[in-house]
């Protein structure tokens, strides 16, 4: 029986506010440089590869807060540089860095406070296990929701990121639960699924933006359908 629930962070529980490219504008604005945000979404792609190309190359980096805050400032220092910024360029992305750590630029899912109260009121010890860097426990709290888990697990915190087996077992002793009596939910299925299955968890993949669906049994669009899919699990037990 599923005793403990855990989830990713990013595009499983927040999402940023308004938006990633409005945070730059604002940062760049507030430098002196107007750029129009239909121009910063033209370049959103490259910033997106950037990270993409980063991670598949080693993605270690979620374990050394320096090395994530490289990985944001070259990043954003691409996109400065794509709009004709050249001077002061890497300032400029260690600000959009440093703005995504306050809690006013997320914010929570419509369905995650709801899904979160419900699972705690029905007995589950719940948990966030995410690669990020150590402010996140500062926005899980400056968003209301740190009443309503039992443990924060972030691999700059803890030196191991996902999808590493060990993230999983320190974030079940941490909670006090067996990996096969907990079940994880997040994005990603390289990080979230094969590091949750790894150590005997059983693996929620989600997708909030409408994609086809993955071949993967466990599979919700919101939070809504979690304990449809938790229940269909224990009644397999």
């Amino acid at each position: 029986m599923v005793q403990a629930v855990f989830f990713d962070v990013g595009n499983t529980l927040l999402y940023p506010y308004p938006s990633v490219s409005e945070v730059c504008r604002r940062v760049l604005e507030d430098a002196g440089h107007t750029r129009d945000i239909e121009q910063i979404e033209t370049y959103m792609p490259l910033v997106d590869e950037y990270y993409e190309d980063r991670y598949r190359e080693d993605d270690s980096f979620w374990t050394d807060e320096g090395e994530t805050a490289d990985i944001w400032v070259g990043m954003y220092s691409l996109l400065c540089r794509k709009l004709g910024i050249e001077a002061g360029a890497d300032e400029l992305a260690r600000e959009v860095y440093e703005r995504f750590g306050d809690p006013s630029h997320w914010r929570s899912y419509d369905d995650v406070v709801p899904a979160l109260t419900r699972l705690r009121n029905e007995g589950y010890r719940l948990g966030i296990i995410s690669n990020w860097d150590s402010r996140l426990e500062h926005l899980v709290t400056g968003l209301g929701l740190d009443d309503l888990l039992d443990g924060v697990i972030c691999s700059a915190t803890v030196g191991l990121h996902k999808p590493d087996p060990r993230i999983f077992e320190l974030a079940c002793a941490t909670l006090g639960v067996s990996p096969k009596d907990s079940t994880h939910v997040g994005d990603h299925h390289y990080a979230d699924v094969i590091g949750a299955e790894s150590v005997g968890m059983r693996a929620v993949l989600i997708d909030r933006h409408g994609g086809p669906p993955p071949r993967w049994s466990r599979f919700v669009r919101t939070l809504d359908e979690l304990e449809s899919v938790l229940s269909d699990e224990d009644r397999r037990s």
